[in-house]
């Protein structure tokens, strides 16, 4: 399975009722006994969802692999070099955003990353960059020797026009031939369900894919094992 879950919304439900459930912790192994190649999950500056307790319980229980995504800030390089997941995803992130809405500028930002990114490697930790289609983008983080990328499926997923979805795909098909090219390793996400995600998993060179809400929503209903096959069986092109 090429599959990693995002959990973040299992703990949105928690913090709605400030409850002790569900416990992301267990979520994470049901997936994982589901076939789930790796936990994805996103610290917030806001600690929204997600907080430091769930990571440190996280990095006890996963035994995939856990990939944790946060901004590139001091305080987060912190967290991230305490808690020592196996990859670090570095994300844009605005307070008032409701989820991540776009790619990081890594072209923008080089020198604060290089910096960044150099801590966190010295700690073991390996890199992944969300970024948008843009061919400077990726080749900006090819320069900075990231383990792998994460392209952006955003435009693609909200898409509501056949033309404007399949622009969107051919932009990410090219990203990611692109990012192969260069030697990166290339994962896909962000509004990815079970109605669109076939024409991405189809991509030749995604070799992982992270999807979180689409998930959760059915395993409201179906539960956590049969919604993370469903997915994964969906992958298997």
């Amino acid at each position: 399975m090429r599959l990693s879950v995002n959990i973040d919304h299992f703990v949105t439900l928690r913090e709605a009722r400030r409850s002790n459930e569900p416990d992301p912790v267990l979520a994470a192994l049901l997936a994982e006994q589901a076939g789930a190649a790796g936990i994805v999950c996103h610290i917030r500056s806001d600690r929204r969802h997600i907080k430091e307790k769930d990571l440190s319980r996280l990095r006890e229980s996963v035994k995939t692999c856990l990939n944790v995504e946060m901004a590139a800030t001091d305080e987060m390089k912190k967290i991230a070099l305490k808690i020592k997941p196996d990859f670090v995803s570095l994300v844009p992130e605005r307070p008032e955003e409701l989820t991540t809405e776009g790619g990081l500028d890594v072209a923008g930002q080089l020198n604060h990353l290089e910096s960044h990114i150099r801590d966190l490697q010295a700690g073991g930790i390996k890199i992944s960059i969300f970024v948008d289609t843009e061919i400077r983008q990726i080749e900006a983080c090819r320069k900075l020797n990231v383990d792998r990328i994460e392209i952006n499926t955003g435009p693609y997923a909200d898409s509501r026009q056949d033309a404007k979805r399949e622009e969107a795909l051919e932009a990410v098909r090219q990203a990611a031939a692109h990012a192969a090219d260069l030697g990166l390793e290339v994962h896909a996400g962000h509004g990815l369900d079970y109605h669109n995600v076939e024409p991405i998993a189809a991509i030749e060179d995604i070799t992982g894919f992270s999807i979180g809400f689409s998930i959760v929503a059915r395993a409201a209903i179906v539960g956590i094992d049969a919604a993370v096959r469903d997915m994964g069986d969906l992958l298997l092109i």
